[in-house]
C-alpha cells in the first residue's frame, strides 16, 4: 500500500470525486427547479382554465402544427410519450372538447388529434394566463434579460426546446 496523495482535481472531502460542482447535485436542482414551476403553471392553469400543466402543452403543441392537428404517434413523440400515455392525456381534453380525434382519409390505422375552435379560443386564454406566470417567476427584479437568455441557452444545451417558435 502506498499512500498516494490526493490528486489537485478532486474534492478532498470525496476522494475520487471530481473537484467543482457536483453533477448529481446540479442534476438534482434542476428537477427540483422543474417541479416548482410545473407546480406554479398548474396551480394558475388550474385554478383558471381547468387545465395542467401537461393539458395546455399539448394544446400548445396541435395550435403549431400545420392544420392544428398531429398524428397521434408524432404528438407522442414529441411530449416525450407512449401512444398509450397520450391518448391518456387527450382523453379529459376530448371529453370537454377542446382537441378531437380524426381518422386519416386514407389510412384507418392512422389516427389525428386535432385541436377543436374552442380549443384554440382556450388556449388563447391559457397562453395569457401561462405568459402571466412566466413574467412573475422570472420577475425583472430577480433576474436579467442577460441570465434569462443565459438560462434559454443552457435549458437548450440540455435539450429543453419549446414547441414551436412562435407562441403568439
Amino acid at each position: 500500500m502506498t499512500d498516494r496523495p490526493e490528486r489537485p482535481d478532486t474534492d478532498p472531502q470525496h476522494p475520487g470525486t471530481p473537484a467543482g460542482p457536483d453533477p448529481l447535485d446540479t442534476a438534482l436542482r434542476l428537477v427540483r427547479a422543474q417541479t416548482a414551476a410545473v407546480k406554479r403553471f398548474d396551480a394558475s392553469l388550474g385554478g383558471l382554465h381547468g387545465v395542467s400543466l401537461s393539458d395546455f402543452t399539448v394544446l400548445l403543441h396541435l395550435s403549431q402544427a400545420p392544420g392544428g392537428r398531429m398524428r397521434r404517434v408524432d404528438l407522442a413523440e414529441a411530449l416525450g410519450l407512449t401512444a398509450s400515455g397520450v391518448t391518456r392525456g387527450l382523453a379529459p381534453l376530448e371529453r370537454i372538447g377542446l382537441v378531437t380525434r380524426e381518422a386519416a382519409a386514407r389510412d384507418a390505422r392512422v389516427a389525428y388529434a386535432a385541436l377543436t375552435p374552442t380549443g384554440r379560443d382556450r388556449l388563447a386564454e391559457m397562453l395569457h394566463t401561462a405568459r402571466q406566470v412566466a413574467a412573475d417567476h422570472f420577475a425583472a427584479d430577480r433576474w436579467s434579460a442577460e441570465d434569462l437568455t443565459l438560462l434559454s441557452a443552457l435549458l437548450t444545451r440540455l435539450g429543453g426546446t419549446a414547441p414551436g417558435q412562435g407562441l403568439g
